[in-house]
């Protein structure tokens, strides 16, 4: 059944079936496995991940008109939640062997990200995340620091999780064809990570730092902290640098201190 695209939603489905076999390698799954699609689409990949038999398999899809097509396809070989991915609680399926697949819509794909990173205990949460994003954002998410895509999202991906890129997929590969190249990415909750007391803080910390990422680390350090030198001393910080400069655990650092100013 061929489905027109919902521009609303960002649809583009996933045509490729080499893609696709090899997204569903990537999850390593097996029958102790409980898997989560979201935005499954018209099912090419979740029909691929069914001959994988995991012991659950978890859908949700905020189109009406899938959803009927998926329950006609796969019938109770699937759960299916005709919800929008940003607003269901994810923490209902809290699991350690939980795999989540997505090839996430352009429009919400950091803000989908961003609610994943924010679960508490993520390593307890799920055991990886295999997620297809614009290749600009992965390359955001993948950047190091001293190079030009590094920023807000390099930090906060990387927190909590280990990540890594598999591999860059044409446009042609989907239908409609989009403007743009996607990245399928691994996430890899990290039991042991850096403790901050909210996320929140560390979304305010680098927002302070990169709405001004050309201008030097004082100004930023000097807003968040009225002892700012003793901060920079105590974190061996050069004034001069600039925000893309320094690493992600410095990062995490600075967020710690500035948790100490609400206790």
């Amino acid at each position: 059944m061929n489905f027109t695209s919902k521009r609303s939603l960002g649809q583009n489905f996933l045509n490729d079936q080499k893609i696709i076999n090899l997204i569903a390698d990537t999850g390593n799954i097996n029958s102790k496995d409980i898997v989560l699609e979201v935005g499954p689409g018209t099912g090419k990949l979740t029909e691929k991940i069914l001959e994988k038999k995991p012991k659950d398999f978890i859908l949700i899809e905020k189109d009406q008109r899938l959803v009927e097509h998926l329950i006609g396809k796969f019938g109770n070989r699937i759960k299916i939640f005709n919800e929008d991915m940003l607003k269901f609680s994810y923490k209902n399926y809290s699991n350690k062997n939980l795999i989540i697949f997505g090839n996430l819509p352009y429009n919400i794909s950091t803000q989908i990200l961003a609610k994943w990173i924010k679960i508490k205990d993520l390593h307890n949460f799920c055991n990886k995340l295999v997620l297809m994003f614009q290749k600009e954002v992965a390359d955001r998410i993948i950047a190091k620091n001293n190079t030009k895509n590094y920023g807000r999202l390099s930090i906060l991906s990387n927190w909590k999780m280990d990540v890594k890129k598999i591999i860059d997929i044409e446009p042609d590969s989907f239908k409609p064809v989009p403007k743009v190249k996607s990245t399928l990415l691994v996430f890899t909750p990290k039991e042991n990570f850096f403790e901050l007391k909210d996320p929140k803080n560390l979304e305010h910390v680098t927002n302070v730092f990169f709405s001004q990422r050309r201008k030097m680390i004082k100004r930023p350090l000097k807003f968040l902290f009225k002892n700012f030198q003793d901060i920079a001393k105590k974190l061996s910080l050069d004034l001069n640098l600039r925000p893309q400069n320094l690493d992600k655990v410095t990062y995490y650092e600075i967020c710690r201190l500035y948790e100490t100013l609400t206790d």
